[in-house]
């Protein structure tokens, strides 16, 4: 009965609402800001780059890093697949849509963050509960706001980055359904309370060396399979725009369309308009809250046009069916079977144990924040652990639960934020655009831009920018 009413609600959001939310936010944002995410890329990566100027602090690298951590993970590589398999080819097309113009919705949501950021004892904090309750003075909008997110982030995706995991060894003839699921769940569970309660520092090394490099190689291992099956490619690229614009079968079943899926998959992995990644944004500390808008739109541009292609394409030139029975890491796997022999399998494993480990902790930092505003202060060390413990025993839960409540699920709650988020910053974004006009002032100038709060007008009182 639960799966069945968390289906309808998933229908009923995704049928329409959150499309066009997503969409009509997107062009809007990328009109008001003349196509910011397109026309200062390079601006995004000299803004990567920087260091804070008293050694001190968050780099906007780190915060990137915090972010990427959440969105980087099992939806660039399950999701993906999922897309595919239910939604046809053309979904990727539509992944490409939503990141494109969702670029500027993270920039407007991470540059609110950093206009709106507190001061703090370990550097700076906030994320969109602060811009909600000094913005639009609402604090019970940003309550429920946070209580969403720590669902969402906490429960939602956590469980669902374990199932995703443990599914990747289905492939091998030790996996028996339900037992082996179970127990890498609770091995699972046991490795992220270890780093919770502060005695997984060298796991927590060891992943921050180890995912990059994973990350690298997984964008190699892709091009080397596209390249081996090259021949594919055209005929791969004409059904992809082909399927994306076969509007009598959209609308003969949207439910089940590419467009629907495509934008759903598309941002499950970005998390444009979300609301997660101002919560990482706010923590650097950068000259001017612009550069770190800008940081932010790089991120979706990594996840989305670099990792999630990378395995569409991986998968879709590699001559393997995609079908509802094999939706998943099975589709991803057997595609890098049909290549690369056994190595293809093993590969993906160790690349999805990685990416699901940092996902699950780069989630869990967005709900310490939650958390911290809720209370108003850093909780008490046992209140810390108790949610802690709650965090792990989700993981262990996810492991063994079933993969469409799980999906709908975490579409519904990641929904709930995003029709807060989306509105909220389409009316504080005024002072964005006005933020982004002092920017591009002062570097036609010659200056490294600096800001200041009275610069735009801001009508609230900020810890920073004074």
């Amino acid at each position: 009965m639960p799966e069945k009413i968390i289906g309808a609600i998933n229908d009923a959001l995704y049928g329409y609402i959150l499309i066009i939310l997503l969409v009509a936010g997107g062009l809007y944002f990328t009109v008001r800001t003349k196509g910011a995410q397109f026309r200062l890329f390079g601006a995004q990566l000299r803004a990567v780059t920087e260091k804070p100027k008293d050694g001190e602090g968050v780099s906007s690298f780190k915060a990137l890093m915090v972010s990427t951590a959440s969105r980087v993970g099992t939806g660039n590589i399950i999701g993906v697949s999922t897309a595919i398999c239910l939604g046809g080819f053309g979904a990727m097309f539509w992944m490409w849509v939503i990141a494109a113009i969702g670029g500027a919705t993270a920039m407007v949501e991470s540059t609110l963050a950093q206009i709106y950021k507190k001061r703090g004892s370990a550097g700076s904090y906030g994320g969109p509960a602060y811009y909600i309750e000094k913005g639009l003075g609402c604090k019970w909008l940003a309550v429920v706001f946070s209580v969403v997110l720590i669902v969402t982030y906490g429960i939602g995706f956590n469980m669902l980055a374990s199932y995703n995991l443990q599914s990747t060894f289905s492939a091998y003839s030790f996996y028996q359904s339900g037992t082996t699921s179970w127990i890498i769940g609770a091995v699972l569970a046991v490795l992220v309370g270890v780093c919770l309660f502060g005695g997984g520092k060298w796991i927590l090394n060891a992943t921050g060396v180890l995912v990059p490099v994973m990350g690298v190689l997984y964008i190699v291992v892709a091009l080397i399979v596209m390249i081996l099956n090259i021949t594919t490619l055209p005929s791969v690229i004409a059904e992809i725009f082909r399927s994306a614009f076969d509007f009598s079968a959209i609308f003969g079943g949207f439910s089940g369309s590419c467009v629907m899926y495509g934008i759903k998959r598309g941002l499950f992995s970005n998390e444009a308009g979300v609301g997660s990644a101002p919560n990482a944004s706010a923590s650097a500390e950068v000259s001017h809250p612009v550069k770190q808008g800008l940081v932010q739109t790089l991120s979706v541009f990594i996840d989305t046009i670099l990792v999630c292609t990378a395995t569409g394409f991986m998968c879709m030139t590699s001559g393997v069916e995609a079908t509802a029975e094999v939706s998943g890491a099975a589709y991803v796997q057997q595609s890098l079977a049909a290549t690369l022999g056994g190595f293809g399998p093993i590969f993906i494993t160790v690349a999805m144990v990685l990416f699901a480990f940092t996902t699950l902790l780069g989630n869990l930092y967005y709900v310490d924040q939650c958390v911290f505003y809720i209370l108003g202060r850093v909780p008490s060390k046992t209140v810390q652990h108790c949610y802690h413990a709650v965090g792990a025993l989700v993981v262990l839960l996810g492991a063994g639960l079933s993969a469409d409540f799980l999906w709908n699920f975490s579409d519904v709650t990641m929904g709930v934020m995003t029709l807060i988020n989306v509105p909220v910053i389409v009316i504080l974004g005024k002072y964005v655009y006005r933020a982004l006009k002092n920017f591009a002032v002062q570097r036609k100038a010659g200056r490294d831009p600096v800001f200041r709060a009275a610069d735009i007008d801001l009508p609230h009182e900020v810890d920073y920018w004074q």
